[in-house]
């Protein structure tokens, strides 16, 4: 049986990877990210798996005559905290599926 002991090998790896896969993200899940805007008026926390945790806001940027200027600071904020997420999962995940070239994986 040529081949067998080589198939049986590369399982074992894929079965080694996929659990160290399910590790990172687990950790991912329980890393927070901040993101920032106006100055730093508003902060918004999310974890890894993209859930929003806390948003902490400086008392002058609620202004109720200009409520717009603060929603716009919460989505900037916001989007900052899930692009730093993002890169991290990206580089996290991404070594598990290097030079695989599968479309839709990190």
């Amino acid at each position: 049986m040529r081949g067998g002991g080589n198939m049986q090998g590369m399982m074992k790896q894929m079965q080694k990877m996929q659990k160290q896969m399910a590790e990172a993200q687990e950790e991912l899940g329980t890393m927070k990210f901040e993101g920032t805007a106006g100055g730093g008026m508003v902060k918004v926390t999310v974890s890894g798996h993209k859930e929003v945790l806390d948003i902490a806001l400086d008392p002058a940027v609620v202004d109720p005559e200009d409520i717009e200027m603060l929603q716009d600071t919460l989505i900037v904020a916001t989007n900052e905290a899930f692009k730093k997420a993002d890169e991290h999962a990206n580089s996290t995940m991404g070594k598990f599926t290097k030079g695989l070239n599968i479309p839709g994986m990190f």
